[in-house]
């Protein structure tokens, strides 16, 4: 069969873009995580397996009626899927981008999530949970060190800048975080943190300076280190 010109002119534009090396995923405008799937576009990271891990620990820390922030959301996927495993938690979602936070607010209104979505920076949101008030702050920050040759390879290339590295020596975000946290987690909550697989030392001894306890790294299916917790006490 012949296609239709119009037909065969879009499937040569889409394989242009994917010979160009554009992520498949931004491609079909959609991707799968933990079995639901997610618009994406190139305002948000494609969601990746690695952070899988970072839900099942966050939801093996909230009960079920508890509460968990999802700082730097995305495309949502944390927030939501969070969300849709623990229906009666109360769950917030920020991020500092307009594009990426409407991205994630369709994605919830799509699967049903009744997240509370928030626009800035980190801790500096409107109407933020009260202080103490939090079982689970979970992020997958930008973490990857500026100088990384791997920003510029693969479908690093064409994912957002701001949300893979922080310009710096790819810490300074998860600074932020251990230093913030603590004002919002009830005693014996838990922050839990996505990062490099050469990250896990440094994250630790970040928690330790600020007091959490029970700190722990947990690996992903390669055996690298991927997620790193610590528990809030007073």
């Amino acid at each position: 069969h012949s296609l239709p010109e119009a037909v065969q002119a879009s499937l040569n534009l889409l394989a242009q873009r994917r010979a160009q090396g554009e992520p498949m995923a931004y491609i079909l405008g959609e991707k799968e995580f933990y079995g639901a799937w997610f618009k994406v576009n190139p305002a948000v990271l494609i969601p990746r397996p690695e952070t899988e891990h970072l839900l099942e620990a966050a939801l093996d820390r909230l009960p079920e009626n508890g509460a968990a922030w999802d700082l730097g959301s995305g495309s949502g996927i944390v927030a939501i899927m969070l969300k849709r495993m623990r229906p009666a938690a109360t769950v917030w979602g920020s991020d500092i981008s307009p594009a990426a936070l409407a991205v994630a607010q369709e994605n919830g209104a799509r699967l049903g999530a009744a997240v509370h979505w928030r626009l800035g920076s980190w801790f500096d949101i409107p109407a933020a949970p009260a202080a103490h008030s939090l079982d689970v702050v979970v992020a997958n920050p930008p973490y990857i060190d500026a100088a990384d040759v791997h920003l510029q390879q693969g479908d690093l290339r064409f994912e957002p800048q701001s949300a893979l590295t922080d310009h710096q020596d790819g810490l300074s975000a998860i600074r932020i975080l251990v230093a913030g946290a603590a004002a919002y987690l009830k005693p014996g909550g838990a922050l839990l943190l996505e990062h490099g697989f050469d990250q896990g030392a440094a994250v630790r001894n970040l928690l330790a300076e600020h007091g959490y306890a029970d700190i722990a790294t947990h690996t992903d299916l390669a055996g690298l280190d991927r997620i790193t917790l610590g528990q809030y006490r007073l």
